[in-house]
């Protein structure tokens, strides 16, 4: 199965994201972005890939004493920005951004231990991707809008693994399927 490790905004978080993707979709040129759905957000820590069933038990240990020895913390969506000239845009974060990348670090290191084929290490870019596109786009519109963008605080107090499938059918605008399979509360370890 193809799995990650994330931080998953609460409802009322990604509401208010929902508002502000609803009005960079009305700027001109929005049709040329592929828009990523509300199921779809989220700050990804560490991406595994395919993962056998056989490693999953592994790494699911490793996830949750990851989250134990990690304490809750403060986060926000807030901002923005663009990866590879237009093709990936996100909203960015601001909060207690140290220990979500202390989060983001302890979760590749969960992969690693556990076998998963992690590939080369980069530091992390807490980032929520809101559109991509094949190719080059002019986002300054979209990055000036979300520059705007404070979303509400709110304390993140888990780590969840999810699933995602790739959309199989071709239909145009399909978007990948998440599902969380764990969740684990931060802090408690110390």
């Amino acid at each position: 199965m193809r799995l990650f490790a994330a931080v998953l905004p609460p409802e009322d978080v990604a509401e208010e994201l929902a508002v502000a993707v609803a009005g960079l979709r009305k700027l001109p040129g929005a049709d040329r972005l592929r828009w990523t759905g509300r199921p779809g957000w989220h700050f990804t820590l560490a991406f595994y890939g395919e993962v056998g069933d056989d490693v999953v038990p592994g790494l699911s240990r490793r996830l949750e004493r990851a989250a134990r020895r990690t304490g809750a913390f403060e986060l926000a969506v807030r901002g923005g920005g663009q990866f590879g000239h237009g093709r990936a845009l996100w909203a960015g974060a601001e909060g207690d951004l140290a220990a979500l990348r202390l989060l983001a670090d302890r979760a590749e290191a969960a992969g690693r231990k556990a076998g998963v084929e992690m590939g080369e290490h980069r530091r992390y870019k807490a980032h929520l991707t809101v559109a991509r596109s094949r190719d080059a786009v002019e986002v300054r519109p979209y990055l000036e809008a979300l520059d705007r963008f404070a979303g509400s605080r709110w304390t993140v107090g888990e780590l969840a693994l999810v699933r995602s499938s790739l959309p199989t059918s071709g239909v145009p605008g399909e978007q990948p399927r998440y599902e969380t399979v764990a969740r684990w509360a931060l802090g408690g370890a110390g």
